[in-house]
């Protein structure tokens, strides 16, 4: 063990650890959840330390000594090192002091001991005093929880969302030539093709993934150089533009200056856009995926007009069933992300004055749910999507036998008699057609031309166009 006192006492601290006491007295005081920080939410917090460290000296704040030690330890956790480091609950204290000051402590003592002092000594490099150096968690952590959240977007949702979107067209044209029945109201409609629902798909998604890019451009505006509310106190001429800069650099992301410091402190609206932008893309996924599990139910007593791949058995009681495991486990994935959405938004409202002191739990949600909504993406695309199959002949025996199909003698007869005809064919279990045909309303001639289901999934008035 290792003694090391902050404000409030002593405390003692097992020599083997790389944080301080500060952190200890988090992991004591915060046994919440047992969940930690997102990897890239920690990537993202060593790149604004190793920002800060190469911008303080380079305008003379810090040591060159001091700063390469301390960008040396950062680019070691960068590697993959230290990461057991990190011991603070997602759930902590407010604003995010505990693991802002968890990253410094394991940066100072690692740092000593490249120096070749002890870990606890804080000599020469101390947590507040050096890798805090022009910081503080207000301006910080919000910074981070932009990074994190554009790394994981870039790295996680934003291909498999494309992917999604190239698949679903691709079934549009394998299927576009497959005639079945239209439903609204979940009742019997006009005709459409297979191919054409499987391309509005694909369409919905294309604007979900721009809305979300759109979005995502609040992110780039950071509030580093505030310090603690905003003013910039403490921090030298200079620097406020030069960790940007070096922040861009280290990230290959374009970041620029918040316009204004207090609000990029006091407004974490960026967070909330980003995260509304995915719960809309979630309220397609589950309209979509919803729209699949009704066209596959069956295989004999449900719609059937689509087969999903057979991924595991259904049933532990019944012999044969296969059910859409991949759509069930898309809408949880989609419900999951819409909760997280509602405590984003009861996070961002929650700032007062000067701070948001939510951004713990903001960051910990944005964060998981772009990483669960990505996989469940990729596993959507790669495990279900790709592999359906048309029922060819259970769509072409519903476009036969839609009564949508009167709508078009709607321009011949009226809508009236129309529905007269719909009636009589409901009542008599035959198709509009054969109604048709029987009470000789066209002839066969206007049969052909009018009655065709595949001119129907078309802009016109069948047999005129």
């Amino acid at each position: 063990m290792r003694l090391e006192k902050d404000s409030i006492g002593p405390r003692e601290i097992p020599d083997n650890v790389y944080y301080g006491i500060q952190t200890d007295r988090a992991v004591e005081n915060f046994p919440i959840s047992g969940l930690r920080a997102h990897p890239r939410f920690i990537d993202a917090y060593v790149y604004v330390k190793k920002a800060a460290a190469i911008a303080n000296q380079k305008i003379g704040e810090l040591e060159p000594k001091l700063a390469q030690a301390i960008i040396t330890v950062c680019d070691e956790i960068l590697a993959g090192k230290f990461r057991d480091q990190f011991p603070v609950d997602v759930f902590q204290m407010g604003a995010g002091t505990a693991f802002n000051m968890n990253l410094n402590e394991v940066l100072a003592n690692r740092a000593n001991e490249i120096l070749g002092t002890a870990k606890g000594s804080y000599k020469p490099i101390n947590p507040n005093d050096h890798t805090n150096m022009g910081q503080s968690t207000n301006d910080t952590f919000p910074s981070a929880v932009r990074v994190a959240g554009l790394l994981i977007l870039k790295e996680s949702l934003h291909a498999p969302l494309e992917a999604l979107e190239k698949s679903l067209a691709a079934k549009g044209k394998e299927f576009d030539g497959i005639l079945k029945s239209a439903r609204t109201h979940l009742q019997d409609a006009v005709p459409i093709r297979l191919g054409q629902e499987f391309t509005a798909y694909s369409e919905a998604i294309r604007k979900s993934r721009l809305s979300l890019l759109e979005a995502e451009k609040s992110l780039y505006e950071l509030g580093l150089g505030g310090s603690a509310a905003g003013t910039g106190l403490n921090t030298a001429p200079g620097y406020r533009d030069l960790i940007i800069k070096e922040l861009s650099s280290l990230t290959s992301l374009p970041f620029t200056p918040a316009k204004d410091m207090r609000e990029a402190m006091q407004s974490q609206r960026p967070i909330a856009e980003v995260s509304a932008a995915m719960r809309n893309l979630c309220l397609e996924i589950t309209r979509i995926v919803n729209d699949l599990r009704l066209l596959s139910s069956g295989p004999t007593t449900g719609f059937s007009e689509i087969l999903l791949p057979a991924l595991a058995p259904g049933s532990s009681i019944m012999p044969g069933k296969v059910n859409p495991s991949i759509l069930e486990m898309v809408n949880m994935v989609a419900f999951q992300v819409l909760g997280s959405d509602h405590v984003i938004a009861m996070g961002v409202q929650a700032g007062q004055l000067e701070l948001n002191v939510m951004m713990p739990v903001i960051a910990f949600n944005l964060n998981f749910s772009v990483m669960i909504l990505g996989n469940a993406v990729k596993i959507l695309k790669d495990k279900c999507i790709d592999g359906i199959v048309a029922n060819r002949e259970r769509c072409a025996q519903y476009a036969q036998s839609s009564m949508g199909l009167a709508t078009a003698l709607n321009a011949y007869i009226g809508y009236a008699q129309a529905a007269e005809v719909c009636k009589h064919a409901l009542k008599s279990g035959k198709t509009i057609i054969q109604i048709i045909r029987e009470e000789k309303i066209l002839t066969e001639e206007q049969i052909q031309k009018i009655m065709d289901p595949v001119k129907m999934t078309e802009p016109g008035i069948p047999g005129k166009n």
